[in-house]
Parts: structure tokens; C-alpha cells; sequence
């Protein structure tokens, strides 16, 4: 079954219609199809795959190849969504060629769609050869978790001038440029609001307040299935966590008093074979 239904063009649309836009970030087949039966517009394969589902300590550590063989998985699942390829650490950082290549493996080998790339100027020579290649571009400013190192820890990027002036002027740069959308992630929401109605491409908040064109969730956050302590900008509408917990407390008690399985739960063999078979084995004792 072909996939016919999201794609970059839509989410212009979207924003030119003044319909917001929903992502969630996601890593495998069977969650892709149920945000894809629920009519999620598209599924961001992120690199914190590296710390949300590989246990990884940040999203430095995740490889190319890891980062494609779940991208393949999430493709799968998705018929409607749209689905892009988070470029991970280091994979366009060194080069040019590094970028295109990498950003090419996510369409031909991932079945992405679409990549993203977390920077502004300093990789917009990277961004721009992916698109000439192309191959859509989303982009993302604000907080870029690949430069946490630089930015000395995960805070709000963009309270004062001199930095808010630099994210307007970087999400600028990457409308000229040709990206198609652009993630704006923990800045204050009066410079999210003034970045979305000065550029044309839509932009996704995350932890970036009401006013953007649409909206990204980690899937596990939102489903309460990563711990006690979320970011400021996560609400969760379950708390999946303790209901898996209680089921696999519940499955360890009914196994140790030998209440499961039951033979509602088992196979039968019809009764002529069962005789059949006992009857062989008598005979070659």
C-alpha cells in the first residue's frame, strides 16, 4: 500500500490553512501504526532514541546505523505520516559529503521522507548541499541537544537579545535556504511567536509555548513512560509506567503460585492420538 497522504507540501498547507500540525517523536513499527491509525501528520525518528530506548546517557552517543535500522521500523509502520530522519551527532558536522551521504541513506536505505538537522549557520553550508541533493530539510534552533556540551547543559535558549537576535536570524537564514519546516525547542514562547509569524515555513514547538504552528511530544513522555521527572514543557496524558508495572507484578504472582498458564491457555491434543501415543510409548519400554 503506497503512502499517499502527508508530505513537506502538506504542512505548508497546513500553516497557509492556519490548521496546526501534530508530531510525535517515535522508534518502532507497531507504535508508527498506531500513530499513523490516529492521524498524527508526522513522526520525527529523533535522535533521542539514543537515551529515551538505547539507555544511552544523551543523544550524543546514537550512531548512523542505529538511527537507521529504527527509521526502517518506524517507515513500516507509517502509511499516512510523514516520517523524518533525525541526523545524529557527527553524521554532517565534518563535512559536506558526510552530510548528503548520510542525509541520503535516511530516504534510500531508513524510507524517511524528510531529515532533520539541529543547527543554524554553522552547518547551513551542510544544509544547503542536502537540499540541492534533494532531499527535504527540517530544521532546528533554539536548545540543540547535539551542542549541549557548548551551551554548558540543557536550559532556555534565547531569554536574552544578543541570543534571541541569533535564533531569528538563524531561522531566517534556513527559510532562505529552503527548508520546508523548522523545530524551535525550549526558547521563550514571545520569541517563538515572533519566529512563526515572521517566517513562512511552519514551525514545532517543543517547550517552545502555544504560538507555533504545531506541536512535538516524545511519544514515551507523553505516555508517561520514561520516569518521575519530565521537562517543564511534557504533559502527560497517561502514566503508562505504573499500569505496566501492576501487569508485570500481576504475570510474576499468577507464574510463582502456578496460576498461569491454565489450560484455557494451553493446546489440546485429540484424544485418539494421545492413545495412539501413549501406546507407543508403553510398547518401547
Amino acid at each position: 500500500m503506497e503512502k499517499t497522504d502527508v508530505t513537506t507540501a502538506t504542512l505548508r498547507e497546513m500553516k497557509a490553512q492556519g490548521e496546526r500540525i501534530v508530531m510525535l517523536a517515535a522508534y518502532d513499527y507497531p507504535t508508527a501504526r498506531t500513530i499513523d491509525e490516529v492521524g498524527i501528520d508526522a513522526i520525527l525518528v529523533g535522535d533521542s532514541l539514543s537515551n529515551v530506548v538505547l539507555g544511552y546517557p544523551n543523544t550524543l552517543t546514537v550512531t548512523m546505523e542505529e538511527m537507521l535500522h529504527h527509521t526502517k521500523a518506524v517507515a513500516r509502520g507509517a502509511r499516512r505520516a510523514l516520517v523524518i530522519g533525525d541526523m545524529p551527532f557527527l553524521s554532517y558536522q565534518a563535512s559536506v559529503e558526510d552530510a548528503v551521504r548520510n542525509a541520503g541513506r535516511f530516504l534510500k536505505e531508513g524510507g524517511a521522507e524528510a531529515v532533520k538537522v539541529e543547527g543554524g549557520r554553522s552547518v547551513l553550508d551542510k544544509i544547503e548541499a542536502i537540499l540541492r541533493a534533494g532531499i527535504p530539510v527540517m530544521g532546528h534552533v533554539g536548545l540543540t541537544p547535539q551542542w549541549v556540551h557548548q551551551f554548558g547543559g540543557f536550559r532556555v535558549r534565547g531569554k536574552t537579545v544578543s541570543i534571541a537576535r541569533v535564533i531569528l536570524e538563524d531561522a531566517r537564514r534556513l527559510e532562505q535556504a529552503g527548508i520546508f519546516s523548522l523545530v524551535l525547542e525550549c526558547i521563550p514562547w514571545q520569541l517563538a511567536k515572533l519566529i512563526t509569524e515572521k517566517v513562512e515555513i511552519p514551525t514545532i514547538g517543543i517547550g517552545a509555548g502555544p504560538y507555533c504552528d504545531g506541536q512535538v511530544l516524545v511519544i514515551h513522555d507523553l505516555l508517561g513512560l520514561t520516569g518521575p521527572r519530565v521537562p517543564k514543557f511534557v504533559k502527560r496524558y497517561t502514566k503508562l509506567d505504573d499500569v505496566v508495572v501492576k501487569a508485570l507484578g500481576n504475570f510474576r504472582r499468577e507464574v510463582k503460585a502456578g496460576k498461569f498458564p491454565t489450560l484455557k491457555h494451553s493446546y489440546d491434543m485429540p484424544r485418539e492420538e494421545m492413545r495412539k501415543l501413549l501406546g507407543e510409548f508403553r510398547r518401547r519400554r
